[in-house]
């Protein structure tokens, strides 16, 4: 008697196999079902399939569109799910239930290859037929795969041996005889015109029937000790049988199995290998897109730079490198149609989802660019940044993305300039760069000012209006509808413990008074109105002089954009329904109760509008530097009351695209005491992302200021002791770059490179000096960098010791500066005395009661973002070097309870920048007839 060979007993051991694999996966696998209409038969085997996947840990998504879907309906929808990264698999359920004529055939081959885990498409009949099927690219038609796995388990040597296929269907018995080929059997297919088929098949050492013909296959027909293969299934009438039928094969299984070695019973035999197979080739798909992102190069054609000596201005090397379409960079970077929205030609709004990282996930190395005290005139981080990833893609062929912040219109037309870096090493487009770009800052200030507008509206309207009168119109009765409460008003009701199953004319009066009225203090409102420009006399203000404001003036001022708590949000939100949560949490006021209430967004009901202005600014722009490298530019928040980093988007979207052995570089606002820190405990913490690597940017002329030497002025001439060797000043100010080197080694744990900005007055003794220091100071490595002359040639030295750095990364060291659980008061002064190295922190009177309310209200737990000059490790510019013995001053303390953060206040701090007596755009100007920018720095 034959060895039974039992498909189920073979696709449960497979069961095991696969549920062991995607265990060991970091992402789930995901299967697409796609139906037409609603067949009975279709929902049974779908239901098989669905039930299979979730065993093993694979995510089936039937996708059932109705019986009234168009063929070119479905072409749509197979286009969105070919397009879809996350979908790994996909299967077209047929035969279609549909009311219009749809070509089954023209479906099924716009399947994409590498998600056709059916293997029914012509292009992977195709690479079967040349022997090209790898189970990463293209995969094998599930049955007579599950066929071949049976043959394998029978213990029958494949290789050499005399293989008959009865049928030549493309789903079973051409691709059976194909893969028996490949496994090196010399193989026969018989079919409805072969002569002499039983003849044949007595010759068979394995033997596959899918004819069709139920029981055609005999006894005599088979070799002694031959492996039968059983694919068919026909009910055929049997009184024995209480349904008064019986399923039975091709192969008459009762007569063969006396003669054959090894047969496959029906039912029971191939019909369960089919589903385990399609399983088992989308996990192969999964494991594909995984080692596909883990080690994949792009295919990017690099820019070639066109340097000049004396380097010409920012603008005018901009204009003599033209860009790559944005649509060949996002291709390039492994971005698909579906991921991306161009704006124009060369910028591009990335939609692709943002990746949940968690510690198993395969993601690029992480360098964060942040600099020692820098000078009023700035010492080139993003310059550095930019150059770095030039060379890292253009010269090590790595993939690499910048990830920057986006330029506010204030610096650009004021005296700073803009941010897109400089030289040969910048953004490019950089005048769009450094203007509108995509108009993410627009759309912050549209925003920010709705909400304005909404609380001196409420203020205005409660002063005139009864608490019955307030509720009517807040909650009115329109003709002809029920009279309900919006989403964001149920919110309202929660937070005042109000049941939300009332309807409006079930609250009492006390109730709709509570819900109607904010009842807000006008002087405690700290949500102000902001403009991207530079305005000094927006500082202070006094709104409502109209006489149609019935006296109902205060005085308020004006912000710049970037410094609106909801560029923080952005940049610290993982998508829209996070920044939706944080943007109802902003506390805009307080009540003028005898226990002040905090007024929030939510209370206000514009949460949802203001989340409906920044949807578009929750993507990423996608640009490219000047050697054609990725650009991720994205949030721009203050880096004195906010965090002064860019979006933890951008960054995740980075990682991911870079793949394991690629890099993402982002650059944090002013030195290591300010930007880095608050990169490490607010960005860090709230991502769960930690650098693999810092690089500390330092230039001679601002090592020479803290170590004395005298004040320097924007736009004025620099004193000879920057232009001139000066050892011993270099000398003294190199405590500066020890005390940052600190910061980052021993205070958080990283490995530091020092880049050392290049300027051509800089001598090779004073570089050669501040490499040996920082060497001995801690740092991993230091280099000279010359990208602003040279573009990424001149940063290779840095990206190779910041290659080299990455690999000494151990996550396992990293340090906060505080414990989110200690107190407010602890907190900053952890910060204080580790940090920026002070002696003692003096509260003011004002910042006690602070910390008192805070406190009390629950915001005790969140993280601090100190607020004080970038120009010094303590709160005075004038203390330059490394400050010692001082008393930290916090003067008071403010929330951002949107954001995450408390911000204590060491100085005040101007958010409205003024301009200056020369500002920038004077030399900014626009050709009328070739629409060409000149003056652009």
């Amino acid at each position: 008697m034959a060895q039974v060979i039992s498909g189920k007993e073979v696709s449960e051991q497979i069961r095991n196999k696969l549920r062991d694999e995607v265990q060991r996966l970091s992402i789930a696998p995901v299967l697409a079902i796609l139906q037409v209409g609603n067949r009975e038969d279709s929902n049974v085997y779908i239901r098989m399939k669905k039930n299979y996947a979730q065993s093993v840990g694979v995510e089936a998504k039937h996708i059932q569109l109705s019986k009234s879907t168009t063929e070119n309906e479905l072409i749509h929808k197979l286009e969105e799910l070919n397009k879809d990264k996350s979908i790994h698999g996909i299967i077209v359920q047929l035969p279609f239930d549909s009311e219009h004529t749809i070509n089954a055939d023209k479906i099924t081959n716009l399947v994409a290859p590498h998600k056709d885990v059916d293997g029914l498409s012509d292009e992977n009949a195709g690479k079967l037929l040349h022997g090209q099927v790898d189970g990463r690219n293209s995969y094998p038609p599930c049955t007579p795969y599950g066929c071949l796995e049976l043959i394998k388990r029978a213990g029958v040597q494949i290789a050499g041996a005399n293989a008959v296929v009865i049928g030549r269907s493309k789903i079973v018995g051409s691709p059976m005889a194909q893969l028996l080929i490949w496994n090196n059997a010399t193989v026969t297919i018989c079919h409805s015109k072969t002569k002499n088929t039983k003849e044949i098949v007595q010759k068979a050492d394995i033997l596959v029937v899918a004819i069709g013909q139920p029981l055609m296959v005999k006894k005599d027909w088979i070799k002694p000790g031959a492996v039968v293969i059983d694919c068919g299934i026909t009910s055929i009438p049997d009184a024995t049988k209480k349904s008064g039928s019986r399923l039975v094969g091709d192969v008459d299984y009762d007569e063969c199995k006396q003669v054959a070695g090894a047969i496959t019973p029906v039912p029971g035999g191939v019909g369960p290998m089919t589903v385990a197979m399609l399983i088992s080739n989308t996990v192969d798909a999964a494991k594909a897109a995984l080692s596909s992102q883990e080690t994949s190069s792009w295919n990017i054609e690099y820019l070639k730079l066109n340097k000049q000596t004396p380097v010409p201005s920012d603008i005018a090397i901009a204009r003599s490198h033209p860009c790559k379409p944005i649509t060949q960079l996002a291709k390039e970077i492994g971005l698909s149609e579906s991921e991306f929205d161009s704006y124009g030609k060369y910028k591009a709004k990335i939609t692709k989802s943002v990746p949940n990282f968690t510690k198993d996930s395969v993601r690029g190395k992480y360098i964060v660019v942040t600099g020692i005290t820098p000078t009023p005139l700035g010492e080139g981080k993003s310059t550095t940044v930019l150059g770095l990833s030039q060379a890292l893609g253009a010269n090590f062929n790595r993939n690499a993305i910048t990830c920057i912040r986006q330029p506010s219109q204030g610096p650009t037309f004021g005296i700073k300039g803009g941010a897109a870096g400089g030289g040969y090493s910048q953004v490019n487009p950089m005048d769009e760069f450094n203007l509108h770009l995509t108009g993410d800052i627009h759309a912050i200030t549209a925003a920010n000012n709705l909400v304005s507008a909404a609380i001196d509206a409420r203020i205005f309207h409660e002063s005139t209006q009864s608490d019955i009168g307030l509720f009517s119109r807040i909650v009115p009765t329109r003709p002809g509808k029920k009279r309900v409460f919006s989403p964001i008003q149920l919110r309202r009701l929660e937070k005042l413990g109000i049941s939300t199953n009332l309807s409006p004319n079930e609250l009492t009066p006390q109730q709709k008074g509570q819900f109607a009225r904010l009842n807000i203090d006008p002087d405690s409102i700290t949500w102000n109105r902001v403009l991207d420009v530079n305005d000094r006399y927006l500082r202070k203000i006094t709104v409502g002089e109209a006489p149609t404001e019935k006296g109902l003036s205060r005085k308020t001022q004006f912000d710049i954009s970037v410094a609106s708590e909801l560029m923080a949000i952005l940049a610290l939100c993982d998508n829209l329904a996070d920044a939706r949560e944080r943007i109802g949490r902003i506390v805009v006021a307080f009540s003028k109760d005898e226990k002040p209430v905090p007024i929030t967004c939510d209370d206000l009901g514009v949460t949802g509008a203001v989340a409906v202005l920044l949807k578009d600014a929750l993507k990423p722009t996608l640009m490219q530097s000047l050697e054609g490298t990725p650009v991720l530019v994205h949030c721009g928040p203050f880096a004195n009351i906010a965090h002064g980093n860019s979006s933890i988007i951008a960054d995740k979207i980075a990682l991911n695209l870079v793949g394991k052995d690629g890099f993402v570089l982002t650059e944090c606002g002013f030195g290591a005491d300010i930007g880095f820190e608050k990169f490490v405990n607010i960005k860090s913490r709230t991502s769960g992302l930690f650098p693999d690597c810092a690089v500390l940017v330092a230039t001679i002329r601002a090592l020479k200021m803290h170590g004395g030497g005298p004040n320097v002025t924007p736009g004025a001439t620099l004193p000879k002791e920057y232009i001139e060797e000066n050892l011993e000043l270099l000398d003294k100010g190199l405590s500066n770059l020890k005390a940052h080197i600190n910061v980052i080694t021993k205070q958080y744990g990283f490995p530091v490179v020092v880049a050392v900005n290049k300027f051509s007055t800089d001598t090779d003794k004073e570089l050669e000096l501040v490499k040996k220091v920082a060497k001995e100071s801690g740092a991993f490595d230091a280099s000279i960098a010359d990208h602003w002359a040279q573009g990424g040639d001149g940063a290779v030295n840095l990206a190779q010791a910041v290659i080299n750095a990455c690999q000494q990364s151990n996550s396992a060291n990293v340090k906060f500066t505080y414990d989110l659980n200690d107190t407010i008061q602890k907190k900053i002064e952890s910060i204080a005395l580790k940090i920026y190295g002070a002696k003692d922190v003096e509260f003011s009177p004002l910042a006690k009661q602070k910390i008192d309310l805070y406190e009390s209200l629950g915001y005790g737990k969140l993280p601090i973002c100190v607020a004080k000059t970038h120009l010094s490790f303590s709160h005075d510019p004038n203390l330059k070097g490394v400050p010692t013995d001082f008393t930290f001053p916090v003067n008071d303390i403010r929330a951002s309870i949107g954001a995450g953060f408390l911000y204590p206040l060491a100085a005040e701090i101007t958010t409205m920048p003024g301009l200056p007596t020369r500002p920038a755009f004077y030399d900014i100007d626009i050709d009328p007839e070739t629409e060409i920018i000149e003056g652009l720095f």
